[in-house]
């Protein structure tokens, strides 16, 4: 009795021994009733491990066909382990199966035919691959015909027959593509543009202003019937002047005339011009031989009276401003764009300008400059687009809705936006490469549009992009990326075509 006692004290060292060893080397309970010479029948088997105070383990049979990727946390928590493990209260983490092999899709069959122990039949299961060698975890040109670390510990990876998985290209199966709904088109040149909406306001072209004054003291005589906003012709008399300088000046001008000068050939002629007298009044002097006691000066342009300094009776000093007038057939919109948009601008970019006070009327102009200074109490930049007014509609100081087109203004190599994954620090696009196969690309952007996204640097024109259901294959090339740095039985499990030898 003793003797017994002692025996099954043994047996039972060696079962918890041996619980320690498997749960080190991930064996299962049938492998470790075997380990410790339990293997034999399935009733057999299952007495012993009885007799060993061991729970009852399923029958000793070939390997499950189903591939398991990872182990993800049983809440659903962001946490994945490339091996079994537990959680804090004890319970397994959940095992992720490879899609092509995934639970339940493989069933045993065990016919009258089936010897007891032997593989069972799989129906919709590819068969097993053969290794053909394995090579340097480190990309180094060294391979080896059995399994072998490197210099640094890290186990070689091998290498099947048939074609191998490809570093950073994602393969997919044909099912899983048709439910997830991956879809892709072509890479083109395609014109960038995107409207840039910003408020403006009615300037004056600065080309288009003029004002009415003397060179010389006079006194105000008459004062046209023109006001601040009337509207002027080119040569209508705005104010009629006398100046003692400007009537000696036509004075010694008619003595030149009578001695037999040729006309505006003397100093005369030209002190009278010098002055800012108007060319019809030295015309008249030609013509009479005689002196006006005042002379008119009339409007050198058309456009509005600006401004009305002059008043009957007044003395006005020489360089006193009596009119202003600005020419408004064409007017400049002054629109202040964002510090950060200033690089998407460009000359001669398309701009469509809209004003509250005129409902449903576009005006059509063009950006003709970028003022070269950014506004450090709002962080813009001012912008002038030049725009036709023939109607007068327009007015200084109106107020005016701005859309200027921004990008490069012809063909470049772009994608939509539906293409481009951002992942806050880098952009990346997915490569279409065929036969489910999917490769995460980094890329450089250039300007964003409405529509699509022009791409300066990582894609040529004609490669095929994926622009739906993107950000599902880069997510799942994130997993293998990070499954993949758990070292050499994370790498184990990234081959997604590949079954288990």
């Amino acid at each position: 009795m003793r003797t017994a006692i002692v025996g099954l004290a043994l047996v039972a060292v060696a079962a918890g021994a041996g619980g320690y060893q498997a749960g080190q080397a991930g064996l299962t309970v049938a492998r470790l009733g075997e380990t410790l010479g339990l293997s034999g029948t399935p009733p057999v088997a299952a007495e012993r491990a009885e007799a060993a105070g061991m729970p009852a383990a399923a029958p000793v049979g070939p390997a499950s066909p189903e591939r398991v990727l990872y182990w993800r946390d049983p809440d659903g928590k962001p946490i994945y382990s490339a091996a079994p493990r537990k959680t804090d209260d004890g319970r397994d983490f959940v095992p992720v199966h490879d899609d092509a092999a995934g639970p339940g899709a493989v069933a045993a069959k065990a016919g009258p035919g089936t010897a007891e122990g032997a593989a069972p039949e799989r129906s919709d299961a590819a068969p097993a691959k053969r290794i053909l060698y394995y090579r340097n975890p480190m990309g180094l040109p060294d391979t080896s015909p059995v399994p072998k670390k490197d210099s640094m510990g890290m186990d070689y990876i091998p290498v099947y027959d048939g074609p191998e998985q490809e570093d950073g290209v994602v393969a997919i199966t044909p099912g899983r593509l048709q439910r997830t709904g991956v879809r892709s088109e072509p890479v083109s040149r395609r014109v960038v543009g995107r409207p840039l909406r910003v408020p403006g306001v009615v300037r004056l072209d600065e080309r288009m202003v003029s004002v009415v004054t003397t060179r010389a003291d006079a006194f105000v005589e008459e004062v046209g019937d023109v006001t601040t906003g009337s509207a002027v012709r080119k040569g209508q008399p705005l104010v009629r002047l006398y100046s003692p300088e400007v009537a000696a000046a036509g004075a010694q001008y008619v003595i030149e005339l009578r001695s037999g000068g040729a006309a505006g050939s003397g100093g005369a002629g030209l002190k009278l011009r010098n002055l800012g007298v108007p060319e019809e009044e030295i015309r008249g002097i030609e013509r009479t031989g005689k002196v006006p006691t005042s002379m008119t000066w009339t409007a050198p342009r058309d456009g509005i009276v600006l401004e009305r300094s002059a008043v009957d009776g007044m003395m006005t000093e020489a360089g006193n401003v009596l009119f202003r007038l600005g020419d408004v057939s064409r007017i400049w919109v002054v629109a202040d764009v964002p510090e950060r948009e200033v690089g998407n601008l460009r000359l001669g970019a398309a701009a469509r300008v809209t004003f509250r006070g005129l409902p449903g009327r576009t005006f059509e102009g063009r950006v003709d400059l970028v003022y070269p200074q950014v506004s450090p109490e709002t962080r813009t930049v001012k912008v002038r687009v030049g725009v036709d007014n023939p109607d007068g509609l327009l007015l200084p100081d109106m107020y005016a809705d701005v859309g200027i087109d921004t990008g490069a203004g012809e063909a470049v190599v772009a994608v939509p936006n539906d293409a481009v994954v951002d992942t806050g620090s880098s952009q990346v696009i997915i490569l279409d490469l065929g036969g489910g196969r999917f490769e995460p690309r980094p890329v450089t952007l250039g300007v964003r549009g409405t529509d699509v996204t022009e791409i300066a640097k990582g894609v040529l024109e004609g490669d095929r992009v994926v622009t739906g259901a993107n950000f599902l294959i880069d997510a799942e090339s994130n997993i293998r990326a990070a499954l993949s740095a758990l070292g050499a039985q994370g790498q184990a499990l990234i081959p997604t075509a590949e079954a288990k030898p």
